[in-house]
């Protein structure tokens, strides 16, 4: 955070309603435009509101227009990277900075609309935990950006269970308590309707206004489908076996050996029957390679339930989350 966002007389430190959260990167041209509008359209909610917003490791002149906006509007937090080191961590810097009850992520490129802010808590007021935006007419490169979007966005839907059109726009609104807890590492920040989905929260979408890019180029590209997947299969592991990986280590231990004995019988049956001799064939060499490394994967689920009982037990942590408790009437 700047020194002129520390120190200002202005600060109020009432807690907001909604703190909006945006990261940038080398996003200098935009900033001045971003901040008017963004006033703007908080103005049109009519709830307190503060933003967060992170740069990340900006090389260009972001960093000092970011204090000069917050040395002017106590509304403003500025958190400061040392490096670039990605959407997901400035995601979580956000979180971490923000006191709204309501946390309002989005882009700091212009493409999304903060006019849009207004839309999303008036569903979230609907009953709803979760607002996801949905850029349907998107305006970016069909090829590039458009078309490994909607493989991307098809895959984790069919994956995870939760079907929504459009995870890779930022532009969200969740309620505090589906947040609490979360910790991202990686790419994961696009994952987050699908942590809260799982642990009960209730998810929407709704279609939000795209906006061409004005300044600057996207910092995007096509190995972004190559990360979703490899994060996809991470966030799968961590739901379905985090707290029972000997059922991953295991089931993949057993496979290995029942096939490396079956490979063993067909050398053995191939000696008995056509006199093939062990050593013209390669069946006993992949019978033994398999049979050892399923007993090497057994042994690994085994050391990673230990590692996950270290982890629960010695920092307390349910393996479980309580949506709420009714306690019943005491009898006189």
């Amino acid at each position: 955070m700047s020194a002129a966002a520390s120190q200002s007389p202005l600060h109020d430190q009432a807690s907001p309603v909604i703190t909006v959260t945006i990261p940038l990167y080398n996003e200098a041209e935009n900033i001045p435009i971003l901040y008017e509008r963004l006033v703007a359209a908080m103005g049109e909610c009519g709830r307190t509101w503060e933003a967060v917003l992170v740069n990340d490791g900006s090389t260009d002149d972001s960093a000092s227009r970011l204090d000069a906006i917050a040395g002017t509007d106590s509304r403003i937090t500025i958190v400061h990277f040392r490096r670039n080191y990605g959407q997901t961590a400035a995601f979580m810097a956000g979180l971490d900075h923000a006191r709204g009850e309501i946390i309002v992520p989005m882009d700091g490129d212009l493409q999304n609309d903060p006019a849009d802010v207004s839309r999303l808590l008036a569903r979230l007021d609907e009953g709803f935990d979760v607002v996801s935006g949905w850029r349907k007419d998107r305006k970016d490169n069909a090829i590039k950006r458009n078309l490994p979007s909607r493989i991307a966005n098809s895959l984790i839907s069919r994956v995870s269970g939760v079907h929504l059109h459009d995870y890779g726009c930022s532009l969200k609104a969740y309620r505090r308590d589906v947040l609490d807890g979360v910790k991202l590492y990686g790419e994961m920040h696009r994952f987050v309707p699908v942590y809260a989905a799982w642990n009960g929260a209730r998810v929407t979408e709704m279609e939000v206004a795209h906006h061409p890019r004005l300044h600057g180029e996207s910092k995007y590209g096509l190995e972004r489908v190559i990360k979703v997947v490899l994060d996809l299969i991470v966030v799968k592991f961590l739901f379905r076996y985090a707290s029972k990986p000997i059922y991953v280590f295991g089931g993949f231990g057993f496979l290995s050996i029942l096939l490396g004995g079956l490979l063993g019988i067909t050398a053995l049956a191939l000696k008995a029957f056509y006199g093939t001799s062990l050593i013209q064939t390669p069946l006993p060499l992949l019978s033994v390679f398999l049979c050892v490394v399923g007993v090497l994967s057994i042994l690994m689920g085994l050391l990673a339930e230990m590692l996950n009982r270290t982890y629960h037990e010695s920092q307390a942590k349910a393996v479980y989350r309580v949506g709420r408790v009714v306690n019943g009437a005491k009898a006189p």
